[in-house]
Formats: structure tokens, sequence, C-alpha cells
């Protein structure tokens, strides 16, 4: 009985070691499958021409709301070079050392800003580059600044 249930496990351990066994057969047909598809699907792929079209924006409105919880700084300040100072300006820059502020406002002239010089009491000069009568146009100003000068602010005179 013994060696029947020896035999037994023998043939048990066979089998499965028989059915585990990797198919290469099947391994080369899944590849075959695989290159084939692939080389189906790298065929030339033909372009079609389209017309060019136009599209035409909608039209937008712009409408302006009060601004009323704008923060802006107050200071007096003496005009260093420029045209005059309005009520609500844009400073993109304030400096110690005059040159500094005359290259910057150099820039923003050969930017098409009519850029100005003040000096408040401190003797910080301050880079103004766009002055305004309203609150509404400073901020829409200062908006567009912080595209280039991250550090624009609101001064009101």
């Amino acid at each position: 009985m013994k060696n029947y249930f020896v035999l037994g496990a023998a043939v048990c351990v066979a089998m499965s070691m028989v059915s585990c066994k990797s198919s290469e057969s099947a391994y080369k047909k899944a590849y075959e499958k695989a290159k084939q598809q692939q080389t189906t699907t790298e065929a030339p792929v033909q372009t079609a021409v389209v017309a060019p079209t136009t599209t035409v924006a909608p039209v937008q409105t712009v409408t302006t709301t009060p601004v009323t919880n704008e923060s802006t700084r107050t200071e007096n300040l003496t005009l260093v070079s420029g045209a005059g100072l309005k009520a609500f300006s844009v400073v993109v820059g304030s400096f110690s050392i005059k040159a500094n502020a005359e290259a910057l406002q150099k820039k923003l002239n050969g930017e098409g800003y009519a850029a100005q010089l003040a000096m408040n009491p401190q003797g910080m000069y301050r880079v103004i580059a766009s002055t305004f009568d309203d609150l509404n146009s400073a901020v829409q100003s200062r908006n567009t600044l912080r595209a280039q000068y991250t550090d624009a602010w609101l001064l009101r005179k």
C-alpha cells in the first residue's frame, strides 16, 4: 500500500510539472500576432487638405464696476521728471539710487509707457508707469503691468 501511495504522489508531481511548463509556441503565436497588428497600424497615413476658415470672435461687452476695496498707499511725492501726477498712479519700482530708477524709467518709456520719476520724503525714488484720475483705470493698468512687474502697487496722491 505504501508503494502505491508513493507511486501515486510521484505521478501527481510529474503531471503538475508538465502542466506548468511554458509553451513556447503560444508565446510565439502571441508575438507574431502583435507584430502583425503593429505593421498594420504603421501603414502610411493619408492627410486631408482642409481649406482655411475664418473665425469670428463674439463681441464682448466690458462693464466696469466701481472698485472700493483696492489698497492704495498715500505718499507726499516730489516730481523729479515727467509730465505730472494725477490722483492715482501705478508704481512699478522703488529705488534708493537715482541711476537705477532712471534706468527703469527709460525701459518703461521704451515700452510705450509715459513713465515718471518721483521722490518721497525718505529719499526713495518711485518709478511710476502710469497715472490716472480714477481708481478703476489705475487698477486695470496695475493688473496689466503685474504680468511683467509683479510688485506693482497703487499710489494715491
